[in-house]
């Protein structure tokens, strides 16, 4: 019977989520769903002076608005529970105790003055830093000695001498590493807490999980996690190490690159639709058979192969990002984009935070004017600026359109026509406009150039019809009289 796939996401709660720990999670949830498999949330909360508070819910919460469903977590539990690490503790202590019996591993009382000047005067030698295992075979005597000090011990894995550790990565192929430079490491901390590298092996074991798919900066820790599983005589699970994601700089993403906005919070609140977020994930260091780069999420979980991971760093292109969640936007429902921008357009101090119907109705009509321009929903404030200023600023080559010397003919046909007209819609505009094409003979740019100068002061724009309609009938009497007085 062939094993059942079962892959997880561990986040820390010491913060938002990030770019490149959503990827984490995205990559295992499509693993999982393309092989029928579960996709398992843990908590690795042992870092108790670095969690933050409402760092559990933000993770979890952030991967939900992305698209991402688990089939275990604290939230829905599961069989192989607690799925917080700071509520398995009693776990934990079993396994270290079966070690510390067994003389795989043993009680260290150094103190952290001691090890500081141990790894001082290694390093003033040349040496690679390592603990030298002064604790290694201590007596009863010693060991009571040192207690009777008050010291409390940390418990520390021996770590086999000169032995090589070969695993075959999912990404990377095989990985060969050998003990010489590894000194006995501490899995349990004086303060009771196991070490990372202790408790995930134990929480991957009972939790059965087949694949561990994660950033290559875990590549150090998984001859570390091999010694533990080999001396508890588990069998670990597939490794995969993902390729780092990088700035056009080619340097690792870290928050001193402003240029990329790097948590998912951030893009909830620019208003980029999570689809599309999700989308763009997906190809960060994956890639699909041919050119097309716009999936849906059920489309990724079908044709998601992880033997198309790449082996070269992923490259962050805030471009490519601006592309898809452009498309998506403009196959959205209208309602849903104008829901998204116009609290943008409230926070600027553009419209007021309560709208009446008529108001409400012009926001979204204005939203719908831009949506096709929109790389995100808080784009519409700087696309949209000219229809809330009082004032028409011109360039100039826009002063060279209005001072051609049919502009004024035509500026001042269509404000008559404006002026006598009772209804005032895109579909009257664009009546009039044809019009004064027809009685004036002025047509092409001579006509509708002047016009769309003089109310907006730009030379290109959307729909002009409809920009008239949203600039309002009193507006753009105001602006037509100002070029033709």
């Amino acid at each position: 019977m062939t094993q059942e796939i079962r892959v997880r996401y561990a986040p820390s709660p010491t913060g938002h989520l990030h770019i490149g720990n959503a990827r984490t999670a995205l990559f295992n949830y499509l693993f999982a769903r393309s092989q029928g498999g579960k996709f398992i949330v843990r908590i690795e909360d042992t870092d108790v002076k670095r969690n933050v508070a409402g760092g559990e819910e933000s993770q979890l919460n952030y991967m939900k608005w992305l698209g991402i469903e688990w089939d275990e977590s604290i939230d829905v539990g599961g069989e192989y529970g607690p799925y917080r690490q700071t509520e398995r503790l009693d776990i934990y202590k079993k396994y270290w105790q079966e070690l510390l019996d067994k003389g795989l591993a043993y009680l260290c009382y150094c103190t952290e003055e001691e090890l500081e000047k141990e790894r001082e005067e290694q390093m003033a030698a040349g040496e690679t830093p390592r603990y030298s295992g002064k604790h290694r075979d201590l007596t009863p005597e010693q060991r009571e000695a040192f207690a009777a000090e008050g010291r409390v011990p940390s418990v520390r894995f021996r770590v086999p001498a000169n032995k090589t550790y070969t695993f075959d990565d999912m990404v990377k192929g095989e990985i060969s590493f050998t003990t010489e430079d590894t000194g006995d490491f501490v899995i349990v901390k004086r303060d009771g807490i196991p070490t990372y590298n202790f408790a995930v092996v134990l929480d991957d074991h009972l939790m059965k999980i087949s694949h561990v798919l994660r950033g290559e900066d875990h590549i150090s820790n998984t001859p570390r996690q091999l010694m533990i599983y080999e001396a508890l005589g588990f069998e670990p699970p597939r490794f995969g190490h993902m390729t780092l994601i990088v700035g056009d700089d080619h340097k690792k993403l870290s928050k001193r690159n402003e240029s990329i906005i790097q948590f998912i919070s951030q893009y909830e609140e620019l208003g980029y639709l999570p689809e599309a977020l999700f989308n763009f994930i997906a190809l960060l260091g994956w890639s699909p058979e041919g050119e097309e780069e716009i999936f849906t999420r059920e489309q990724l979980i079908s044709i998601f192969d992880a033997k198309r991971l790449s082996k070269s760093p992923a490259v962050f292109d805030p471009n490519k990002l601006a592309h898809i969640d452009n498309h998506y936007i403009k196959h959205a429902d209208a309602q849903r984009i104008a829901d998204l921008a116009i609290p943008h357009l409230q926070k600027a101090g553009l419209l007021p935070d309560e709208l009446d119907a008529d108001r409400r109705d012009w926001a979204e009509r204005l939203v719908e004017l831009y949506r096709e321009q929109m790389n995100a929903a808080s784009d519409i404030v700087a696309l949209s600026e000219m229809f809330f200023r009082d004032e028409v600023n011109f360039g100039d080559e826009e002063r060279e359109v209005l001072a051609d010397d049919k502009a004024p003919v035509a500026l001042g046909a269509f404000l008559a026509k404006v002026e006598a007209s009772d209804e005032f819609s895109p579909e009257r505009m664009a009546a009039l406009i044809k019009e004064v094409q027809k009685e004036n003979g002025i047509k092409g740019k001579q006509l509708f150039m002047p016009i769309r100068v003089a109310l907006t002061g730009q030379m290109h724009g959307r729909d002009l019809n409809r920009t008239i309609y949203l600039l309002g009938k009193e507006r753009v009497i105001e602006r037509l009289k100002a070029q033709t007085a």
